[in-house]
């Protein structure tokens, strides 16, 4: 099971969320290659505070529509979204909620609207989650409670300051932690603990989570209760991925969420297409940060690295056609002995490199190493292309240079579908 995403439904994904979202997309197709049967699941929280101060955004807004003068709230969600919603319900309702400012209509609304966003922006990028777990849920079924309890008997809580707290620093952690604050509303922290142990009690055998770089002081807690529970540590993995910049004109994008001024990932994808978007998030490693390119992810020439990789597919996949049109079709059996120059041995080599990589995949996770090795193996072929010709007059040899090109077409595909990047026929 993999969890990454993971967006309080609060408003648009951002360019943030959308490096966490490719890369934990990606990872999936990676353990798919090697035999793991995945389920991609989606965690988010719709209560708390963050909650309330989006209902009462709307309802604010919702407020002005109807022409009063209001105090937009200080921690509020500024974002058009929000005004977009509260239009939707003053078209519904009228005037008719002004004096109803608690009502659960202006949050539903919210998160119904939002979520559908969410869903429909990483559809846009061939992103679909198998489940979506609601933090509720760990209120419904005890399943915090429960947790406390355990920790209770093992002597790994205590009350201080009216908040309860967890004992962590007798797991080795530095300092202790609150997971029940005083006013009784739980930190983050504890159902976040209930729903990785939930995790392990659905009997995955792999527990992948893909995490911003925001979280790196926090899992390590996870890590710790795992261990205590009696958990086998080793079937879970966290990927930490560091944090995008958006660089156009060679200045930073500045960029504020509070102030919802921020680059969306529909924004995003509207500009470069869904391809750059996922390949950029994926050619550097997850613990490097990523300097977003525009003007170069704008580029549709071979500098652009996508276009590169595509414009070696459909290089290949012209070949082909070109033979068939010809008469010649690609035989297995061909004698491969004829495949003798220099180059043409470098991009057999490298072709049989591609069951490692995916092999070395499983252990790394770093989608880049595939992206690496597309790249090298894209270049192999332009200078092959660029040195022999494919179809000679030499039936034979071309026969065996068919072999070659479509063994580099399939490869390609491959790794292209991997990353979730379309394989183009032309361009």
């Amino acid at each position: 099971m993999i969890e990454f995403v993971s967006a309080n439904p609060t408003g648009p994904l951002t360019v943030g969320h959308g490096r966490g979202a490719i890369l934990g997309d990606t990872v999936s197709n990676i353990l798919e290659w090697n035999g793991y049967a995945i389920q991609r699941e989606y965690y988010f929280n719709n209560a708390g505070r963050q909650m309330r101060m989006l209902g009462s955004s709307v309802y604010a807004r919702y407020r002005e529509l109807a022409g009063e003068k209001i105090n937009f709230p200080e921690d509020g969600y500024q974002g058009d979204y929000i005004l977009e919603i509260a239009e939707k319900l003053y078209a519904e309702y009228g005037d008719s909620l002004l004096k109803s400012p608690d009502s659960p209509v202006f949050r539903n609304t919210a998160e119904e609207c939002i979520f559908s966003d969410i869903k429909h922006s990483l559809a846009r990028l061939g992103l679909k989650f198998d489940s979506f777990f609601n933090e509720q849920q760990l209120y419904d079924n005890k399943a915090i409670f429960k947790l406390v309890d355990i920790l209770r008997n093992k002597d790994l809580v205590y009350e201080k300051d009216g908040a309860t707290w967890f004992r962590a620093t007798a797991l080795g952690r530095e300092t202790d932690k609150v997971l029940i604050k005083s006013t009784g509303e739980p930190t983050y922290r504890l159902p976040d603990m209930a729903y990785h142990v939930s995790k392990y009690e659905r009997g995955f055998d792999l527990i992948v989570d893909v995490f911003g770089a925001d979280h790196i002081d926090t899992y390590p807690d996870i890590i710790a209760l795992i261990r205590l529970l009696g958990y086998p540590e080793e079937k879970m993995k966290v990927l930490i991925h560091q944090f995008v910049t958006i660089i156009k004109d060679g200045e930073q994008v500045k960029m504020s969420t509070r102030k919802a001024n921020f680059i969306t990932l529909d924004q995003l994808t509207d500009d470069v297409g869904p391809d750059v978007v996922r390949y950029f998030f994926l050619m550097r490693g997850m613990s490097t940060h990523l300097n977003f390119d525009l003007d170069l992810a704008r580029d549709q020439s071979d500098e652009n690295p996508v276009y590169y990789l595509q414009y070696a597919h459909a290089r290949v996949c012209n070949i082909l056609k070109r033979a068939e049109s010809a008469g010649l079709r690609v035989d297995a059996e061909s004698d491969l002995s004829l495949l003798q120059s220099g180059i043409e041995l470098k991009l057999i080599q490298r072709l049989l490199e591609f069951p490692e990589v995916i092999l070395k995949l499983h252990d790394s996770m770093e989608p880049q190493q595939l992206a690496n090795y597309l790249q090298t193996l894209a270049t192999n072929f332009h200078k092959y292309y660029a040195t022999e010709r494919v179809i000679t007059d030499q039936l034979q040899l071309t026969a065996a240079r068919l072999v070659l090109t479509e063994a580099t077409r399939i490869v390609l595909a491959n790794g292209l579908g991997i990353l979730g990047i379309t394989a183009p026929a032309r361009m």
